[in-house]
């Protein structure tokens, strides 16, 4: 499986049920969130913004995807809600690995380029690498209507925190 194919296999509506365990403070906490990915072809202007800003010539992707959520966390009432757009830039060498540029980091809210793998069991992973911490996140189809991800966050001289997560798809998106 290509990075494309990838991206359109998790287009649509999810459900995502997760657990977090965070090392330093030994506890738990579980979360649920909806999602929404939308495939972004590449003259959205999204997608062109974060491949000048990386310098990246606009042939080198096919475009990209947009992630939306929505969801709780236990150990808060507050509402945890945003997007990120992702533009996947393919190694012209090896077409299973390449960067990930983000509008929106996973650990940091800023523009940040990562790379990812694709194995040949055709789980992506994600690895992010940040000033002040490291994370890598796999993501695979136990069937066509249900993803998994686990993630590993990691701050330098600091806590880490890994998590597993489920996700349920509900519908695809109409655009």
């Amino acid at each position: 499986m290509d990075v494309k194919e990838f991206f359109q296999l998790s287009a649509g509506k999810w459900f995502s049920q997760r657990t977090s365990h965070h090392l330093a403070f030994k506890q738990s906490e579980s979360g649920k969130s909806d999602l929404k990915i939308d495939m972004l072809p590449a003259d959205d202007p999204e997608v062109i913004k974060l491949c000048q800003q990386y310098d990246i010539a606009l042939e080198s992707t096919w475009g990209g995807a947009r992630v939306t959520w929505d969801g709780t966390m236990e150990w808060d009432e507050e509402k945890h809600a945003g997007s990120s757009v992702l533009v996947p830039i393919p190694d012209p060498d090896r077409p299973n690995e390449g960067k990930l540029l983000r509008d929106v980091g996973y650990a940091e809210k800023a523009e940040v380029a990562g790379r990812y793998i694709i194995g040949s069991d055709d789980a992506m992973t994600l690895i992010t690498e940040y000033e002040t911490m490291y994370s890598e996140e796999r993501i695979w189809f136990a069937s066509p209507n249900l993803r998994l991800r686990t993630s590993i966050l990691k701050r330098f001289g600091g806590f880490s925190m890994a998590s597993f997560c489920s996700e349920i798809r509900m519908g695809v998106v109409k655009n």
